[in-house]
């Protein structure tokens, strides 16, 4: 015998079981995939977890509610004792299996996805559940911003680990997140920028009271400390949506063109009130006060975008 196993003419005795246990590793694996399938299935087909609950009518003895599954359903073949009608409860945790089956039936079913204009940090559940997330996705999208997490730019959603690639090259046209408008936003929505603390959340709500309201967002740069840096790191984020109140001029008392940035000083407000009193409206543009020297150039270029009301 061993020498014919040596030859290679006939198999071994180890080789003739390992082959038999293949046999049965193939067979147990099929008959678990069929019956994993066959409970899949089932499950998918199944209607939600249902208590019905018969209470008792008015004048009849007898126990005031009976509860049973689906199966005790009036659909099911089983009749509520006389005197009593029947109710459906829907209801969580009613035989401990309803997670599990939403579970399978999120994981298997196939979902139809929508494609609409949204905001990632403020779209629902159920809005998120409608774009193609599962249940635990948009749960875990909705978590990271109840904990003050915020998707700034469509790039910061997509780097959220619930968000795979297909699914944000498809939803990437239909992101929408509104940019912050200068002249209408408190210090908290300020806070919310990349580098804005309460200090310059503060000092941009100030700054902007001053000029009455930006004019251009490069206004933020005027703000001590607030450098281009600062500035780049927030600049496809902002807007002015809101237009800022028109600074007259031409006609406002001297305290008040004082208190105005660009022009800032007592000798300055009354240079611009005489330059005003002996000159023509066609002569009154902001070059010509520069020309004059009643304000520095640096001041002049930046009051000449700020909304002025006409001469």
């Amino acid at each position: 015998m061993t020498r014919n196993n040596e030859d290679g003419k006939s198999p071994s005795k180890s080789f003739i079981t390992g082959a038999v246990a293949l046999a049965f590793l193939l067979i147990g694996y099929q008959t678990a995939v069929f019956i994993h399938r066959a409970a899949t299935l089932k499950i998918l087909s199944s209607s939600p977890d249902t208590v019905y609950v018969a209470v008792r009518t008015a004048g009849n003895d007898g126990p005031s509610t009976t509860s049973g599954s689906s199966a005790d359903s009036p659909s099911g073949g089983q009749v509520p004792p006389s005197g009593y009608r029947t109710g459906a409860i829907h209801s969580r945790g009613t035989n401990g299996n309803y997670s599990r089956k939403e579970e399978v039936k999120e994981r298997f079913s196939e979902r139809q996805c929508e494609n609409f204009r949204f905001d990632p940090n403020t779209a629902t559940i159920d809005e998120l559940r409608r774009l193609g997330f599962s249940l635990r996705q948009a749960e875990a999208i909705d978590n990271y911003r109840s904990k003050g997490g915020r998707f700034r730019r469509k790039s910061d959603f997509a780097k959220s680990y619930v968000v795979e690639d297909s699914v944000f090259r498809r939803l990437e046209p239909y992101i929408d997140i509104p940019r912050i408008d200068l002249n209408k936003a408190d210090s908290a929505q300020f806070e919310t920028l990349p580098g804005i603390g309460s200090y310059f959340a503060s000092r941009m709500v100030e700054y902007r009271k001053k000029l009455g309201g930006y004019s251009y967002p490069e206004q933020l740069m005027d703000i001590y400390h607030f450098d281009r840096e600062k500035y780049d790191a927030l600049k496809d984020l902002v807007e002015i949506a809101t237009p800022p109140r028109p600074f007259a001029l031409w006609t406002l008392p001297l305290d008040s063109l004082k208190a105005h940035p660009y022009i800032r000083t007592y000798t300055a407000a009354k240079a611009i009130i005489l330059f005003r009193e002996n000159n023509p409206a066609s002569a009154l543009t902001v070059s010509n006060l520069a020309e004059a020297g009643i304000i520095d150039r640096e001041s002049a270029s930046k009051l000449e975008r700020c909304a002025l009301v006409s001469p």
